[in-house]
């Protein structure tokens, strides 16, 4: 332990050398409602090479380091690292120029070589980023476009930005179906995983599985265009056994690399109605013997609460774990509501995102948690996006967290690493300073 921590210092204090000298954070960027929302990706290009010369344990330090430094570019922004080699920034500004600003300061920052162990070291960095209104805020739609503007930069070797703020194309409906089941069949729909924190215990509680379409002609299509397309076609049986299939044949490559883990699917309303699919699902995950959750929206069960009730008693009479999604959101009914068999329930992310900047919201919240206690279910933060709203959480009663401060929704391979890694400690050690604080005020209150 205490030559781990010599190695890393003998890193990070000439990187804190260079942020002195050469960084200087931009003009305090407001947040706005009817302004901007920015993510920024940097990709430490080098990355491989710098591991190569000083070995993983000061890479990783120096990486650390390099992601401090860029958050204190731009107040107000948050940094962290999603990936080797890769970090991520969000900030909010009343002015579209201030990308722009931020951008440049960080070029202006790394032109330069940097001190490691005594030795000139330059490090190369490529910008990929994306920017949208505030009032037209779509987090999933505005990192893809990230993700896409810093495949771009891998190309052209300079820093590349998409604008997301104009409205979706027209879509075909109807070509969009038939090409939906094609890739269904065809098998080219991927899964993304988002990993669930347990905040008492600071370990990955379960995932949850996303679906994603890279269509071979319209490039990314977003969820929110082709599941309503799929839930008006029929096409989301097939879909959601898809997904059942593939969530199955991925908890058994998690299994074989130490990761026992749930996985969490989302299930649309009209399935909870179809015996069919109850059925089909059923067989699938009773003879794999996969650890499933089944996530529900509470507007779901509302529709035809009779058979949802009964076919969700069902799921979870063969053990697959039922949460309740978007808490909240939609017209919660305590009458439903104490009589689904679910064990989880999920607080909608409109609450959490302003658990720090609103007066109402916490109260919400920790209503919910209570409630949720009371019917002995465990709750899930989701949108967990700053220190301080875990910190707050943590004090509140929550029992588990969910956002891109713990990690966006990520691949099979790149999960595995996230758990390898155990990438979620940082998170918490982050938020401890900020837990202190919150403690204070919340029982104070």
């Amino acid at each position: 332990m205490t030559d781990h921590a010599s190695e890393i210092s003998k890193v990070t204090a000439p990187v804190d050398g260079m942020s002195r000298r050469s960084v200087r954070p931009l003009a305090t960027l407001s947040a706005a409602r009817d302004g901007w929302r920015f993510v920024i990706l940097v990709e430490i290009e080098n990355f491989t090479v710098l591991r190569r010369q000083h070995g993983r344990a000061r890479t990783d330090a120096l990486a650390g380091e390099i992601t401090a430094t860029l958050r204190e570019l731009v107040d107000g922004a948050t940094a962290i690292s999603i990936g080797r080699g890769t970090i991520e920034m969000t900030f909010e500004s009343e002015q579209r120029i201030a990308l722009t600003t931020a951008i440049t300061a960080i070029e202006t920052a790394f032109e330069r070589p940097v001190d490691v162990d005594g030795e000139d070291q330059q490090i190369d960095l490529l910008v990929g980023a994306a920017a949208t209104s505030s009032l037209r805020r779509d987090d999933v739609r505005l990192i893809e476009a990230a993700e896409r503007a810093l495949a771009m930069a891998q190309v052209d070797r300079v820093a590349v930005v998409h604008d997301v703020t104009g409205s979706p194309e027209t879509v075909d409906r109807i070509a969009l179906a038939r090409d939906l089941s094609h890739a269904i069949l065809r098998d080219e729909l991927i899964l993304h995983y988002q990993p669930k924190v347990h905040v008492r215990r600071q370990e990955i509680a379960s995932v949850e599985a996303l679906v994603r379409w890279r269509h071979p002609v319209r490039g990314m299509i977003q969820p929110n265009d082709f599941i309503p397309i799929a839930e008006e076609s029929r096409g989301i049986v097939a879909l959601t056994l898809w997904t059942i299939r593939k969530v199955i044949t991925d908890q058994r490559t998690l299994a074989e690399h130490g990761h026992d883990l749930t996985v969490f699917i989302n299930i649309a309303g009209v399935l909870l109605g179809d015996t069919r699919f109850v059925r089909q699902a059923c067989t699938l995950i009773q003879t794999s013997g996969a650890k499933i959750g089944f996530e529900i929206t509470e507007t779901s069960v509302i529709r035809d609460p009779e058979s949802a009730i009964a076919n969700l008693k069902v799921f979870a009479g063969i053990g697959i774990t039922i949460a309740i999604d978007d808490y909240g959101a939609g017209l919660s009914s305590l009458a439903y509501l104490k009589q689904l068999p679910a064990k989880e329930l999920k607080i909608d992310k409109l609450f959490v995102t302003q658990l720090t900047s609103s007066n109402r919201d916490p109260l919400i919240v920790r209503s919910t948690i209570d409630l949720a206690h009371a019917l002995d279910m465990e709750v899930v933060a989701e949108g967990v996006e700053t220190p301080s709203a875990l910190a707050l959480l943590s004090v509140m009663g929550c029992d588990m967290v969910q956002g891109y401060l713990i990690s966006r929704p990520i691949a099979i391979e790149a999960l595995i690493d996230f758990l390898d890694n155990d990438r979620h400690v940082a998170t918490a050690e982050n938020s401890r300073a900020a837990l202190g604080r919150m403690a204070t005020v919340w029982k104070r209150g």
